[in-house]
This record gives structure tokens, C-alpha cells and sequence, in this order.
């Protein structure tokens, strides 16, 4: 298959041919189907097991009940519309069982979507969409922006403090972008003021394109955001700007060093997407969108196919409407592809849950307690004072974060023994 003028590697026994789904009778799983559901239900539903103390706030799932994730989304935190409380809430409306939160280089949205989540029910799957730059080597003319999403743990990443540096790095860029963004529009005779843009990105928020494109038709520039980008905003275009992006293989390679699993996002807006998949897979690249509300891109399966890359998606909703926009969960990511996701994800963040609690029980400090609070406080531990039992309080986490099998490892069997320690010295 070709894409622009490069053709995508195939593998080998990748030519067999679908057969057509004709309508009328619905399709039974297959057993590889039935046993991909039971896989991820069992992970979907950790909080509302028989076991679980807050079991009865949840209805029992059904069998078979649709298991719909929304893995690309965003609110105020960055370029959005909506809170993460309003967000998890139209979530949850649309059927959403899994939702991650992926703010354009912050995750200071995902405690909020935490406690939402536990009033509606859904699991959060805590990310972020990072900005980078991809360069081709040649010169400056050829690089171009490429978004990387990291998905981590319900425990949250590990060595925080790091990514947190990492992503503030970016943040303070995208401020000094936005800055030139608007001196290059006012030399368009085109005027704009930063307090127009600061106020309609919020306090705190590092601004995006989508800040300044929405300043410009408040000031009557232009007639709506579609034009605002294809007319000044795109990339390269005469009021586009560039803020202090790492280099994308840098960022896949950080991801996975904090416990994350690394996919490219919308790979389709891309000038070379091959070149861009080819460098990132040899540096530990997990996966790539290829599920859009629209339906699978052929073209983007086959070269995550070529790569032997995970194949994911997700609306990208931002919540401002109109037509042009997908809604949250409108992707229909197959359960097998979830499946995948899972299997490569678990064994990734069950190493980062372990570097987190182990770091706890060298130095069970209050400031380490709360970082765990901050991404992992499930509804099971209502009820519990993590600073006066933070023991219990991490062995009811794990079984929210954990299954059983995942839970009788024996390094978690040995950190278990270290926190019944420090909980007991705590009384």
C-alpha cells in the first residue's frame, strides 16, 4: 500500500482478504473475542468486585456489556472546553467505561477526572499528550511537530517529579509561542492583545494555537477556528511559531523510562508518517492512532502493522462543538485491539506501581503518601486515613489498581510485608 510516495513494508500474511459483514443477524464473539472481553472486563471492573468494600456502589456489570474506551481527550487544563468533573460527566453519559484525560503537557487535570470518575463509575486511565519535534537531520525547514500520548498507571507515573520537570520545560515554550504567535499577527495587521489570549486560556494554562485562534475570531479576524488555522495558524503557516519542544524520540524514550506506554497521535497529520513511525519504533515507540470516529484508516493499520505497533484511537475531544468535531466515545476500538493494549500496558505498569511503593517504603514521607493519593485514591478507601494507615490504605489501592494474579507477585507480596511494617509502627 502506498502512502504519499513511500510505500508502507508489509508483513507477511497480511494479504488475506475480508470477507464483507452482511447485515441481519448479530455476529457471536468468536472465542478469541470472548476471551479478549473476560481479559479487559476483569481489568475494567477491578472496583466493583465481591471482594471490593465499595462493591456496592457500583452496579454489576452485565455480561457482555459494551466496554467503550475513550483514549484521547482534553479540557481546560489545556486546549478544551469543558472541566474533567464535566468532561468524565459527558463521558459517562455517551457510555464510557475508560476514559483518558491527555491535556496538551500537564496532567493537572487528572485528580479532578479521579474524583469525578469514582461518582460516575468510570476508570481513568491517567495520560497526557506531549509536544515534540521531529527532525529529518537535514535542516530546520524539514522538522515538524509530532504529538506523542503517554498513558500510565491508575498509580500515576513514576519518577514524577522528573516528568512534571519535563512537561513544565514545554509548557514555559508554549508561553513564549504563543507570545510570537501574536506579534507575527499584529505585523498581519491583524491586532491582538496577550490579555485576550490569557483570559480565554484560563489562569495557569499554558496556551495553545487553539487560545489564539479563538482570540481571533473574538476580535472579528476571522469567521470561525477552521479559518483562523488554515489561513495563519497551520504548521509553517504565516503566523505559526515554535515554543521549546524535545526532540520526539527523546520524549517516547522519557515515557517509557516514567512507566508509560508511548503512542504517536493522529499520525494522518503528518508530512511523512513513515519516517516519523520507522525512527520512533527504534526507540521504543508502542503504538499509533489508527481508529478514528470515522472508522479504521487502512493506510495507518498497515504501517502500525508493518511495525508491529499497537493500534489505538481515540475522538480527540475538546468539547468546543459544531459539527467538525467527533464526540467523546465515538471511536469503536475493537475489543481485541484493547486487548493488545492491555497485554503490552499491565506488565509496564505493574513495574511503575512497584517503583512507586517501593520508594514509599524506603521513605514513607507524608509528601510521598500524598503523590500517591494525588492519581491513585480509589473509592474503595473511603473511609480510610491514608496518613494514620497508610499500610491498609496502599493494600485496598492495589486491589482497585491490581487482579489477583497481578497482585500474588512476589515483589508485591514483599512490599505488602513493608507497608504492614510502616503501618504498624503508624499506630
Amino acid at each position: 500500500m502506498m502512502m504519499g510516495d513511500k510505500e508502507i513494508p508489509k508483513k507477511q500474511g497480511s494479504n488475506k482478504k475480508k470477507k464483507k459483514k452482511r447485515g441481519g443477524s448479530k455476529r457471536r464473539m468468536t472465542s478469541e473475542q470472548t476471551l479478549a472481553y473476560n481479559c479487559v472486563s476483569e481489568w475494567v471492573f477491578l472496583d466493583r468486585s465481591p471482594l471490593s468494600p465499595a462493591a456496592e456502589d457500583f452496579a454489576v456489570p452485565q455480561p457482555k456489556e459494551k466496554l467503550v474506551f475513550e483514549l484521547h481527550s482534553h479540557s481546560i487544563h489545556s486546549d478544551g472546553f469543558l472541566s474533567p468533573f464535566k468532561l468524565v460527566e459527558r463521558a459517562h453519559q455517551n457510555g464510557v467505561k475508560v476514559l483518558s484525560l491527555t491535556d496538551h503537557d500537564t496532567m493537572s487535570g487528572i485528580p479532578e477526572a479521579l474524583e469525578a470518575a469514582r461518582r460516575f463509575g468510570i476508570k481513568i486511565i491517567p495520560g497526557v499528550e506531549i509536544s515534540t519535534m521531529f527532525s529529518q537531520g537535514r535542516d530546520s525547514a524539514s522538522d515538524e511537530p509530532v504529538h506523542i500520548l503517554a498513558y500510565y498507571s491508575s498509580c500515576g507515573p513514576a519518577k514524577f517529579d522528573q516528568l512534571e520537570k519535563f512537561l513544565s520545560s514545554i509548557r514555559d515554550g508554549r508561553f513564549l509561542r504563543a507570545e510570537n504567535m501574536i506579534s507575527k499577527l499584529n505585523k498581519l495587521k491583524l491586532p491582538l492583545k496577550w490579555e485576550q489570549v490569557e483570559k480565554i486560556a484560563g489562569e495557569g494554562v499554558a496556551p495553545g494555537r487553539l487560545h489564539v485562534a479563538r482570540a481571533m475570531v473574538e476580535a472579528g479576524h476571522v469567521e470561525n477556528l477552521r479559518q483562523a488555522f488554515s489561513r495563519y495558524l497551520y504548521d509553517g503557516g504565516p503566523a505559526y511559531a515554535t515554543g521549546s519542544e524535545p526532540l520526539a524520540e527523546e520524549t517516547v524514550q522519557f515515557i517509557r523510562e516514567t512507566g508509560g506506554v508511548a503512542v504517536l497521535a493522529h499520525p494522518w497529520a503528518l508530512k511523512d508518517p513513515i519516517a516519523v513511525v520507522r525512527r520512533l519504533k527504534e526507540v521504543g515507540l508502542h503504538g499509533i492512532e489508527a481508529y478514528r470516529s470515522d472508522g479504521k484508516l487502512a493506510a495507518y493499520s498497515d504501517l502500525a502493522d508493518a511495525y508491529d505497533l499497537l493500534k489505538l484511537g481515540g475522538s480527540d475531544f475538546h468539547g468546543r462543538g459544531g459539527k467538525q468535531e467527533s464526540e467523546v466515545g465515538s471511536v469503536s476500538l475493537p475489543m481485541l485491539a484493547v486487548h493488545e493494549f492491555l497485554k503490552v500496558a499491565r506488565p509496564i505498569w505493574c513495574r511503575a506501581i512497584r517503583e512507586i511503593l517501593e520508594n514509599y517504603a524506603e521513605n514513607p514521607s507524608e509528601t510521598n503518601l500524598q503523590l500517591i493519593m494525588s492519581f491513585g485514591k480509589p473509592k474503595v478507601c473511603r473511609g480510610i486515613s491514608p496518613v494514620s494507615c497508610s499500610g491498609d490504605f496502599i493494600s485496598r489501592c492495589l486491589s482497585s489498581w491490581l487482579t489477583n494474579d497481578e497482585r500474588r507477585d512476589a515483589e508485591f507480596e514483599a512490599i505488602k510485608l513493608k507497608l504492614a511494617a510502616i503501618s504498624v509502627s503508624q499506630r
